[in-house]
């Protein structure tokens, strides 16, 4: 304050004004003079990020290295927080995803500037496009050195203003509880999604660190080199000013739109009056404002049948009688009501064209955009509630006193279920003309899964069938990507889920194609104790591309992989590893019985399925 004052006073009157406001303005010389730095500190802005997430019961970090961010990954190692260091940032990033949707609470991924930040846009946009409350903390080149050529320096903000909920950038230390407590409950409230929260470099560091980096002269002759200094000073003091002074670090209240009572009477006159009614449940039924026992409870009370999507599989068990697993479409050309609880119009229900022209529609949505997608066009809805959709169902229920769908229509949907399911086991017998039924295979692990068992999704063909076939055991026991149907989630999905869930049995199932993105993370799985189990489908193909691409452009082109010995690899990693070939059912069932007692001992598995082609799915296409 008094360099200003002095460098002020040495220049004529006028100027001398223009000074000292540009530098009380610039600089905050009036909060500083109430708030002194205290220059002997060693505290670090790393240490409130680490603080901050330590008050929000944040317990696990994803991350790869980078000097940028050092100081927040050491800080919360000091904190307890487990540090769980990828192979690919993009993996951190789909690991965070996956343990916030398993544990029902934010994941955080944390990564360098530059290719650090850009190497997770896919995974980042596939959790925006899932509702998922990802916290992304990322680094940045210096706040002075902005836009001057420093190292890995790019207009992050710009990258992601598209795929996330909310970008922010921290210029003060004592600015950063503050933004991450706003981030925290802005990734969470309404309809959920990431939040990107920039750092950097010198908001990270401790004051001696970023003053001897900084660019300040000792003894500086020159009017110009003072005048530097008298600038690189007061910024220094205004980025350290109150940085550790004590601030309020508890959650912020977490923002849940609900449905009116007016809209839920007309809703309970709608169902009240229905013949066959039919509930179809999304993802957002699962967002923590509502126990899950509680939205369980509710719809075996209402009786109505239901459509699970999402990452609603599971949520009524493997065989509740309300769970209608088969012939969606059929149905919803029958139904008379359809209840959109968190399910969307997109292109999973033909945008609104899958739903009959005579039925009622009740949709309910977090989001007034998602709630109404399509409704210009294919669909209207008769009433729309912008509300969660779990509390809808609950308090639906409660307003519906003695209140039993006919149960015959329920028995009807089932029957039908029942006929599919026995065509589609006839189809698992048959053997193709080398080596495995593809159906077989997930029949047999359907048998295999322990009732803990959580089922990551990852590919195209193999695991569409496995769609069919596989039934997850009870709530957020699934986890496929979503509607941006991104490749190359398996590893990080299934890390995440293990490490919020760690009493579970995670499986992955794998395409070959989508297998090759993240193998290597089994060398993460080794360093870390995570015994994830895949099973690979190895068709030697991109086979959900081919079957549109070959008849309608007569071309394979890009399409045809090797039957490569992918189980070699994980061997090398320290894995358990084994190929099988033989359509015998026995030799299916004891390699994932071998698999299952490896991974009890702590060793991550993988089968490689070398499997042949059947007609099940035929005509299906992947646009």
């Amino acid at each position: 304050m008094t360099g200003v004052v002095a460098f002020a006073l040495s220049l004529p009157l006028t100027i001398s004004g223009l000074v000292v406001a540009f530098f009380t303005s610039r600089f905050n010389l009036l909060y500083r003079i109430k708030h002194r730095v205290d220059t002997k500190s060693k505290k670090h802005g790393g240490e409130l990020v680490a603080e901050i997430l330590a008050s929000h019961d944040v317990n696990t970090i994803f991350t790869l290295p980078g000097g940028h961010i050092s100081p927040i990954t050491v800080a919360c190692e000091k904190q307890g927080m487990r540090i769980v260091d990828t192979r690919h940032e993009v993996t951190a990033a789909f690991a965070a995803d996956g343990f916030a949707r398993i544990g029902r609470s934010i994941g955080v991924v944390i990564v360098t500037a530059g290719p650090g930040l850009t190497n997770v846009v896919t995974a980042i946009k596939n959790a925006q496009m899932a509702e998922s409350p990802v916290i992304l903390i990322g680094g940045a080149s210096a706040v002075i050195q902005k836009g001057r050529g420093a190292l890995q320096d790019i207009d992050q903000m710009s990258l992601f203003k598209s795929v996330c909920k909310q970008c922010l950038s921290v210029t003060k230390v004592r600015d950063i509880i503050s933004t991450l407590r706003e981030a925290i409950r802005t990734a969470q409230s309404g309809v959920p999604g990431p939040v990107f929260i920039e750092l950097p470099v010198d908001v990270l560091y401790p004051y001696s660190v970023v003053r001897s980096q900084i660019g300040i002269r000792e003894n500086p002759k020159t009017v110009v080199q003072k005048a530097v200094n008298l600038y690189l000073n007061n910024y220094l003091g205004d980025l350290f000013a109150g940085a550790f002074e004590p601030q309020d670090v508890e959650p912020l209240p977490i923002i849940y739109p609900t449905a009116t009572d007016q809209l839920l009477q007309i809703c309970v006159q709608l169902v009240s009056t229905s013949k066959k009614p039919v509930i179809l449940v999304g993802s957002q039924s699962m967002l923590p404002m509502v126990p899950i026992p509680e939205l369980v409870v509710a719809l075996e009370s209402l009786g109505i049948p239901c459509f699970l999507g999402g990452m609603a599989r599971g949520l009524l068990g493997r065989n509740n009688p309300i769970h209608i697993r088969q012939g969606r479409s059929k149905v919803l050309k029958e139904a008379d009501l359809v209840i959109l609880a968190g399910t969307v119009c997109d292109f999973r229900l033909d945008y609104g064209r899958s739903i009959g022209k005579q039925a009622k529609i009740i949709a309910v949505n977090r989001g007034e955009k998602l709630l109404k997608q399509n409704s210009d066009v294919f669909w209207k809805p008769t009433v729309a509630i912008v509300g969660d959709s779990a509390d809808f169902l609950v308090r639906l229920q409660a307003s519906l006193p003695g209140y039993k769908c006919d149960p015959d229509w329920t028995r009807s949907l089932k029957a039908r279920e029942v006929a599919i399911e026995q065509q589609n086991f006839q189809k698992s017998l048959s053997t193709p003309e080398k080596y495995l039924n593809p159906m077989q295979v997930l029949f047999k692990l359907e048998e295999v899964m322990d009732d803990n068992a959580i089922i990551v999704a990852d590919g195209g063909d193999f695991v569409a069938t496995a769609a069919y076939i596989l039934r997850p055991r009870g709530p957020l026991q699934w986890l496929d990507p979503g509607p941006f149907g991104t490749l190359g989630v398996g590893a990080g999905f299934a890390m995440g889920a293990r490490l919020a869930r760690p009493d579970a049995q995670v499986w992955i199932v794998y395409g070959d194609g989508s297998l090759g993105y993240s193998i290597i993370e089994y060398d993460t799985y080794r360093r870390f104790n995570i015994p994830i189990m895949s099973v690979v489908g190895n068709d030697a193909c991109w086979t959900q591309i081919v079957r549109e691409q070959q008849p309608m452009l007569g071309s394979r082109v890009g399409c045809d992989l090797e039957y490569s010995s992918y189980e070699k690899v994980v061997e090398a990693l320290g894995g358990h590893g084994e190929m099988i070939s033989d359509c015998s059912t026995d030799q299916i069932s004891e390699a994932l019985v071998r698999m299952k007692e490896e991974s009890n001992k702590g060793k991550p598995g993988l089968l490689n399925c070398l499997i042949g082609t059947t007609d099940f799915r035929e005509g299906s296409i992947s646009v």
